[in-house]
């Protein structure tokens, strides 16, 4: 897990809501990062960005993960999957998301 994403999270959720201590957000960030890479259907996955907060009303957090297809016929072909995790119910749900961004190069 790489720790640069955590903080730089961190730190952009702890300047959007001052209510929230730092603690409260290094948490939500550790069990985004843990739920998404638990449904992700990709090898070596990783946050392909920053997460995306939308408003309590939704309850919900955005990450877009990039990692490998595992599947043999893939030949470990790069895919990103957007990550969609509930905050109350700490639930993710993934979306293949390749065309999100465009193409990327293997």
């Amino acid at each position: 897990m790489d720790t640069r994403y955590l903080l730089l999270a961190a730190t952009l959720f702890a300047a959007q809501a001052s209510a929230s201590s730092d603690q409260a957000w290094h948490e939500h960030d550790t069990r985004l990062l843990t739920a998404c890479k638990a449904v992700s259907g990709l090898k070596d996955v990783r946050p392909a960005g920053q997460p995306v907060l939308f408003d309590d009303r939704l309850g919900l957090t955005a990450l877009l993960l990039e990692g490998r297809y595992p599947q043999k016929h893939m030949k470990g072909q790069r895919g990103q999957e957007l990550c969609l995790y509930e905050r109350k119910s700490r639930k993710a749900h993934i979306a293949e998301a390749d065309a999100l961004i465009g193409e990327r190069k293997p």
